[in-house]
């Protein structure tokens, strides 16, 4: 018994989550009272996970198989200057998003939902380039999933409150990508990954 808690103690937080998910997350109560594992499959293939923002989105295009290491396909930070216009930023994270889904076999987009804000016209922002996001992928025949960021976080670092150094770091040891200070191409990385790692199709 206390080399089972030893054994425990030396996994770290990320890596008895992974376990977690790999036995299919929360078990089901039969009807006998024991529990089952879940037998949804797990998510495999390719999803495209975005961190929207008005001047500087992150996306990341993720391959991940269950049981194998997630492969980075590519990513990018979309930055635009102060002087175009709302609408203008706008249109440029839609054909961004476009490029995307037509270099890439897409299976599902991954969306972080706009976290809150104290200021109402800075919600709006977000909210317009979340918007632009998901519409254009629902257009595209794509589905669109959303997560919160403390969701994202506990998901892939396995601590609600991690810092964004801290994804950065968790997903350069996953992925062998080094993001060094790109983090809106870490987050949406990380987006990403908590699709891959939580996303239960229903049998």
């Amino acid at each position: 018994m206390q080399g089972c808690v030893a054994e425990m103690g030396r996994k770290s937080t990320r890596k008895l989550w992974a376990d977690y998910v790999a036995r299919g997350g929360p078990a089901k109560e039969t009807s006998k009272g024991q529990a089952s594992v879940s037998p949804a499959a797990q998510f495999s293939g390719v999803v495209l996970g975005v961190d929207p923002s008005l001047r500087g989105s992150g996306f990341a295009v993720l391959k991940y198989r269950a049981g194998e290491a997630p492969f980075l396909l590519e990513s990018t930070t979309l930055k635009l200057k102060p002087k175009l216009s709302q609408a203008e930023c706008l249109g440029a994270i839609g054909n961004q998003l476009e490029d995307f889904i037509d270099q890439h076999k897409i299976d599902h987009v991954a969306v972080e939902e706009t976290i809150y804000v104290q200021n109402f016209q800075t919600a709006q922002i977000l909210g317009a380039a979340r918007g632009v996001v998901i519409g254009v992928a629902a257009m595209r025949g794509l589905p669109v999933f959303e997560y919160a960021p403390l969701r994202i976080k506990q998901a892939v670092v396995g601590a609600g409150r991690a810092s964004k150094e801290q994804v950065a770091r968790t997903l350069q040891s996953l992925t062998g990508t080094d993001f060094s200070k790109r983090y809106d191409e870490s987050d949406a990385a990380a987006v990403a990954l908590c699709h891959a790692f939580t996303w239960r199709e229903l049998a």
